[in-house]
């Protein structure tokens, strides 16, 4: 069982690892990934890195190509969070990466201007070490910043994410038990009222608006997603901008057998926990849907099934959730789709005059 003690170490460990191999150079990178992974930890993350394995892999195509592109890069942290799930210890982030963005990455031209790469993350930790990361960047937000755009307009609004309003999400002191259980609950009961409702009754905005999930809700609340679909604001903002065009194109009737190879659909998480009125779920993926509808980020129906990697990281107040940051792999869907972000940049800049 993890202990109030080991849990604090882990996030103060995390962090302050972290914190140095963003600010590595080139000769300090190797000691500080060894310093904090195992040496044959698993790295996933959104695409283009997909699934890795071992230090070398992670120096070799993570950390090494993003610091060259991001010399003068720094971590940003919103909330640094920690707790146990199914007998895992977990460390659970959400920030932004910060640097001047001095050469290419990924085939994104550079700006030299400042760009803040937005990042979630949950790191399993054994005996001091992560053994496995799951990170989400949102590298869309960075196609966007640097002027560029291959998709629809958002619906929500682009920008950088807000921290916590209540400025207290790096939870380096001991949370209270029972409300770290609450704080969970709330979120696993409205995630549960989503699951429930049934998008083939027809019922559209005023569905949306008046079924269960409302009452999980405060009324100012703040839902930061991905770039692409953008930020809302309260219950109508959300339905508006993000859940009605999303439950459209891929809606859900519960209890509908799904067809073979599709897996289970809604939630499948490998993580939830909560630290005080802070709460987290994710899963490598999340969602295993059918795209039924058209209009999500601006798409045809594709009539396939399609996974999403999903985290969601939630602030309580007052026994409703106040804020909830969403970081999803939009590029691993849109490929899903036949819409390859970066074979676009590529096309767009490949006859760039060399610098």
């Amino acid at each position: 069982m993890l202990t109030e003690a080991t849990n604090l170490a882990n996030k103060r460990a995390v962090w302050s690892a972290m914190n140095a191999i963003a600010e590595s150079s080139p000769a300090t990178l190797s000691a500080n990934l060894a310093r904090i992974y195992h040496p044959d930890a698993e790295w996933r993350g959104s695409h283009p890195w997909n699934e890795l394995r071992g230090l070398e892999a992670i120096e070799r195509v993570v950390w090494g190509p993003l610091l060259h592109a991001f010399p003068d890069l720094e971590r940003r942290h919103g909330i640094v969070m920690g707790a146990e799930y199914q007998g895992r210890a977990y460390v659970g982030m959400v920030g932004h990466l910060a640097g001047s963005f001095r050469r290419d990455w990924l085939g994104i031209p550079a700006t030299d201007q400042v760009v803040y790469l937005r990042y979630g993350e949950f790191h399993q930790m054994v005996d001091g070490r992560i053994v496995q990361s799951s990170v989400l960047l949102d590298v869309l937000d960075v196609i966007r910043q640097a002027g560029f755009w291959p998709l629809a307009p958002s619906l929500g609004q682009e920008g950088m994410w807000a921290g916590p309003v209540s400025a207290d999400g790096l939870l380096f002191t001991p949370q209270d038990v029972a409300e770290s259980g609450a704080s969970l609950q709330l979120t696993l009961d409205m995630q549960a009222s989503l699951g429930a409702y049934d998008d083939s009754q027809g019922e559209g905005r005023d569905g949306l608006l008046n079924m269960a999930q409302k009452q999980y809700w405060h009324p100012k609340m703040m839902w930061y997603g991905p770039s692409g679909i953008g930020a809302t604001r309260g219950l109508e903002g959300f339905v508006d901008y993000h859940q009605l065009p999303f439950r459209n194109a891929f809606p859900r009737q519960p209890n509908q057998p799904q067809p073979p190879g599709l897996g289970q659909h809604g939630g499948s998480h490998y993580v939830r926990i909560g630290d005080g009125r802070f709460s987290a779920t994710g899963g490598w993926p999340s969602r295993h849907m059918m795209h039924l509808g058209g209009g999500w980020l601006g798409l045809g129906a594709t009539g396939r099934p399609v996974t999403m990697r999903v985290m969601d990281f939630y602030l309580a107040d007052q026994g409703l959730i106040r804020e909830n940051w969403v970081p999803i792999d939009i590029l691993n869907v849109l490929l899903q789709m036949d819409v390859d972000v970066l074979a676009r940049l590529r096309s767009q800049f490949a006859r760039r005059p060399a610098a």
